[in-house]
């Protein structure tokens, strides 16, 4: 229609704005010389004869020489180059993914760098940021709190030529570190957690995942954006095969997959900490746990096997779903696996299979790629068909898969864990491994080489999703270099997965590695079935009681509630109580509007981190002119949203036991709810498009975040939270606790040096340190009503702060 052209593309689809247009012919087809940051394929460490790049070995840091570092990091930089150079056009950089939840394809392509600038600085190798602009921008990913929590993609990112540019001047500053570090001498001692050097191994590692990471992006994106690198691994052979016949018939087209009968067993799990290679925080630590007898499957589900499911209706039955699985279901409309393609009419149900690069005819053969969600859903289907329960592994149920040998080796030496050893294609070969980049693609699932007990694929081909949340093991502890990599996601919020997949390399193909993500992510992994009565000793964070399901409880939201809207005298019944600790989100949002008239800062628009149920959000736009309200509380943002909607919210009000009264939550009429907005976000990572505002608000949350120094460094700096000049309040009781934050976390409350660390101290000189001046301090109470003869009462340490310089 002729109006439809009127509108300009950018407005439609805001990212539009990035695409310039000026590299689209440079990005099609080979990349020429001009491509390459660091060493091209052709003279990169890990080339194959037949001109195809695979992964090195896993570095051993009680023997590596410069040589071997040198070449690892290589091969890391120019294995992530290859895989870019499948991005066909400017489009395929900034087209944000269908669904929405990450960032495009140019946030990885300077994230990785970036990193290795930032924690190679913060471990003293190098002094200065190369460019803080790019460092702040390309700090911290995103981690998507649902499906349908999606970012706009409005951000104007830098040019492809500019993070180019910024990736020259990074590998040769790493580069130059590797070459010039005295501790990389013949000979060298071990390089421990302790060691700076141990910052430059993240580095490789990081870059490592990332590597895994955009691959699923590249694979969410459509055909017409990518093409084959010449320097990738190939698919592996079987993919040339035709289509199978429908339906695919088991044990011709797919294997049968029978039942292997595994006994009760004691079980150890953790990475020893003198193991002499890299790690993450939360492989080390020590489980000894017993499973008891279970049956699994031989293989992997492989796609002929869910085919069945599928033709059955197994994605219309809304009884084979968890409530989350089934809303994930339902919004995205999903009917079938997501890299399936319909190959005919809908009720034929043929399907081809799209890879990294291409779509192929279906390996029926090969793993079924899907998210946690679909696995679970598999299970409960199969449980309702054959009346036996099925359900997935636990974490100590796979330790078992791998037999007792592979067990008993794992505490000998390096020799155990095939990563050390060999390379992708080696890998394959000696061990009958899918890992570490020996083929392009998974693989049948009988393909490989099976463990004692005749397990196949328990490392390697697809990551297997598990029924255990992401947990610490006992005796971690997160490390200064990075300590908000795993602890955030201790949250109840995300699953594991083990093994390991085709593209894991490094540390993730090792034999220690333990991985996670949210339920309804892709990241080439499938599952295998257990048939078992019990839940396999699963270790699951979603109790009540945990630390990441309190601010979801019902209860607790209504004490909320009463503590954002409730009556003076509603929230301390008592006239002889602290009746001056009654409305502290209303006097938390005076108390930084009253600063803003001082001062004579600002008032467009301003950021409540922490929001709750949004009380001071609405009453900070009695002043600005634009309120943001964030909270990690699906439920409490949920309650503020409908308080913006509606001006009101019914809540319960606790007296004793059962007993209590209905009563209203109501924002003040003369409050435009228009100027608030809400939004569900984690703390420790905020989207990046959040930056200069002319006022953020912390009450009452610092000491509950797992990473208190992860928002702490978003708040200055080049794109940082508070705009020059803006204000910062912060109050806060420092009620440092483990069900929380890892003490290593903590910004105070314990020794060092035989000297007590106050929590109001390390604040002050973190904050001086990144350009924010301090304008006033105060002891601020607050109540919280648990029921009528029950309170909290707290006094929080109230800081204001002016941002004075870019820090």
């Amino acid at each position: 229609m002729p109006f439809a052209t009127a509108t300009p593309d950018h407005a439609v689809e805001p990212w539009r704005k990035n695409l310039r247009h000026e590299l689209d012919a440079a990005l099609t087809g080979l990349r020429s010389a001009w491509w390459w940051t660091g060493k091209p394929p052709q003279a990169c460490p890990g080339l194959q004869p037949d001109g195809v790049l695979t992964s090195l070995p896993l570095p051993n840091l009680a023997t590596c020489t410069r040589q071997q570092v040198l070449d690892y990091f290589d091969n890391t930089w120019t294995l992530t180059e290859v895989l870019f150079s499948g991005l066909k056009g400017e489009e395929a950089f900034f087209r944000p993914p269908y669904h929405h939840l990450r960032h495009p394809m140019i946030f990885y392509f300077g994230h990785p760098p970036a990193l290795y600038v930032n924690k190679l600085r913060v471990a003293g190798l190098i002094e200065k940021p190369l460019d803080p602009y790019f460092e702040q921008l390309f700090e911290t990913g995103v981690d998507e709190m649902r499906w349908d929590d999606m970012s706009k993609n409005e951000m104007l990112w830098p040019s492809i030529q500019e993070v180019h540019a910024y990736r020259q001047q990074v590998y040769r500053t790493v580069r130059q570190v590797i070459e010039t570090h005295p501790d990389l001498t013949p000979g060298h001692a071990p390089i421990a957690q302790n060691h700076p050097l141990w910052a430059l191994f993240m580095g490789f590692e990081h870059e490592r995942i990332h590597l895994e990471t955009s691959s699923v992006l590249i694979h969410e994106l459509p055909l017409a954006l990518v093409q084959r690198p010449a320097e990738w691994p190939a698919l592996h052979p079987t993919a040339g095969r035709p289509s199978a016949s429908l339906p695919p018939r088991i044990g011709w087209d797919c294997p049968a997959n029978d039942l292997i009968d595994v006994p009760g067993q004691p079980v150890v799990l953790g990475k020893p900490f003198g193991w002499p290679s890299y790690g993450w925080d939360n492989e080390y630590g020590r489980r000894e746990t017993a499973i008891q007898s279970l049956q699994a499957s031989r293989y992997l589900i492989s796609n002929g096997e869910f085919h069945a499911f599928v033709t059955a209706g197994g994605y219309r039955e809304q009884r084979y779903w968890s409530e989350t699985g089934w809303a994930w279901r339902s919004f995205r409309n999903l009917k079938w696996p997501t890299f399936w393609v319909l190959d005919g009419p809908a009720g034929l149900h043929r399907y081809k299979l799209r890879t990294l690069f291409e779509v192929i005819d279906m390996p029926w053969d090969w793993p079924v790629e899907v998210n946690y969600h679909e696995a679970k859903a598999y299970c409960a289907w199969r449980t309702e068909r054959e009346n036996a329960p099925y359900r997935l592994p636990s974490e100590a149920e796979h330790q078992a898969f791998r037999g007792a040998r592979q067990r008993a080796a794992a505490s000998a030496g390096v020799e155990s864990d095939p990563v050390m050893q060999f390379d992708g294609v080696a890998l394959a070969r000696e061990c009958g491994w899918n890992l570490n980049l020996a083929h392009g693609s998974s693989r049948p699932v009988d393909a490989g080489q099976p463990t004692e007990i005749g397990f196949h694929d328990v490392f390697g081909n697809v990551w297997q999703w598990l029924e255990d949340h992401f947990n610490p093991l006992p005796g971690a502890k997160v490390h200064p270099y990075y300590d908000d990599f795993s602890t955030p996601c201790y949250d109840g919020q995300h699953q594991m997965i083990l093994g390991g997949s085709w593209i894991s390399t490094g540390d993730e193909a090792s034999i220690w590695s333990r991985f996670h993500f949210r339920p309804h992510f892709f990241q080439h992994a499938g599952f295998r079935l257990v048939r078992s009565e019990g839940d396999g000793g699963a270790v699951r964070l979603d109790r009540a009681d945990s630390s990441s399901q309190v601010y979801e409880d019902p209860q607790i939201l209504n004490e909320y509630l009463l503590l954002h809207y409730g009556a003076a005298e509603e929230q301390m019944p008592y006239a002889f109580g602290p009746r001056d600790a009654v409305e502290f989100p209303v006097r938390c949002a005076r108390w930084l509007l009253d600063a803003a008239r001082d001062y004579g800062t600002p008032t467009g628009k301003a950021l409540d981190i922490g929001c709750a149920v949004g009380r001071a959000s609405f009453e900070l736009a009695r002043g600005y002119q634009e309120v943001l309200g964030v909270d990690l509380s699906r439920t409490f943002i949920a309650a503020a949203d409908a308080l913006r909607r509606d001006g009101e919210l019914r809540y319960v009000r606790k007296d004793e036991g059962k007993l209590g009264a209905m009563l209203n939550a109501m924002v003040d009429p003369t409050i435009d709810r228009n100027r608030v907005s809400f939004r569900q976000a984690d703390a420790c990572s905020l989207p990046a498009e959040l930056v200069d505002f002319d006022a953020v608000l912390l009450a009452n949350l610092l000491c509950r975040l797992p990473s208190p120094k992860a928002l702490l460094g978003r708040l200055g700096g080049p794109r940082g939270l508070v705009k020059p000049g803006g204000l910062l309040a912060i109050f806060s009781p420092y009620s440092w606790l483990e069900q929380f934050a890892p003490p290593e976390a903590w910004l105070g409350g314990y020794e060092q040096d035989g000297e007590p660390v106050r929590g109001a101290t390390a604040l002050s000189e973190l904050l001086a340190a990144n350009g924010f001046e301090l304008l006033r301090e105060a002891d601020v109470p607050l109540v919280i009503r648990e029921h009528a003869r029950k309170c909290q009462y707290i006094v929080t340490h109230a800081m204001l702060w002016r941002r004075i310089r870019e820090g």
